[in-house]
């Protein structure tokens, strides 16, 4: 793993592919990190480069500063910082899950970002999202309460029920996969507090409307690529492709996490939109 300092603290990142082709930076979601992305990484096209920062919410293994800004602006705020610290221009950024980059634009730093891929995603009202989000925010009340959901999530016939894990995955996630979104949380304290800051973000959900809304304003080329899950709803990809001028595709037979569900289908859709630049 690489660094690189920002004013939250140290954001270690992945680098795969091509170091000379165009940036492709790949998020995660709450509770992730990079690994989110092992599945499908393999049957991305060749000749990009491929970036995935680990972000400060619950999978990473670097803790922030203790006087972070962890709310949901701070967090915003540290996707832009990332671009910035590494110098990135026209990134094609993916966004998946976690529903906070979608406001770059409402603060006025979507200037390194030339498109855009909204996996499905938080997006106008929906943070947190359904019953996961519910779910998550209850445990989040503390680092026991995280330390012991991260827990139960870890073992897979519990991660598979429908309630608990299964509406994020269709298909049961490598046990490998979780092992790294949570082997650091479970034995640093200060990474499970830096989580917590960040649930404790006050959403308001005509705030979180009005910001996603900004999204029309953001002059690059866009792709929502969902699918059909009892998480993010569908009437939130028509509304996303409507703002953008964007195209609305489906990968099918997943939920919310398409790139664990469906890799390859997901890679291909993801291909088919960077070489068509």
């Amino acid at each position: 793993m690489k660094s690189v300092r920002v004013t939250a603290g140290t954001v270690e990142y992945r680098e795969e592919g091509d170091p000379t082709g165009p940036p492709v930076v790949l998020l995660h979601g709450v509770l992730m990190n990079d690994a989110q992305w092992d599945l499908a990484l393999p049957f991305l096209p060749v000749g990009y480069r491929y970036l995935l920062p680990v972000l400060p919410l619950g999978g990473h293994r670097v803790p922030m500063h203790a006087d972070a800004d962890l709310t949901m602006p701070g967090m915003v705020g540290i996707v832009a910082d990332f671009l910035d610290a590494l110098d990135l221009t026209e990134v094609d950024l993916v966004v998946t899950d976690w529903g906070g980059p979608l406001f770059l634009t409402d603060i006025g730093r979507d200037k390194r970002v030339g498109r855009m891929i909204v996996c499905p995603s938080e997006a106008f009202e929906n943070f947190p999202p359904g019953f996961p989000g519910k779910l998550t925010w209850v445990a989040t009340r503390s680092p026991l309460t995280v330390s012991m959901a991260m827990r139960q999530i870890r073992i897979g016939w519990m991660r598979r029920r429908y309630l608990l894990f299964g509406m994020m995955a269709k298909k049961p996630v490598p046990q490998y996969i979780v092992d790294r979104w949570f082997d650091a949380a479970l034995h640093d304290t200060a990474i499970r507090r830096d989580l917590i800051k960040y649930t404790r973000t006050r959403f308001v959900g005509t705030e979180l409307v009005r910001a996603t809304e900004r999204l029309a304003d953001f002059d690059g080329e866009v792709m929502i690529l969902w699918s059909r899950n009892p998480v993010m709803p569908d009437r939130h990809a028509k509304r996303l492709a409507e703002l953008t001028n964007g195209t609305l595709r489906y990968v099918e037979d997943a939920h919310v996490l398409i790139m664990l569900d469906q890799p390859e289908r997901t890679a291909r859709e993801i291909g088919g939109f960077l070489v068509a630049r």
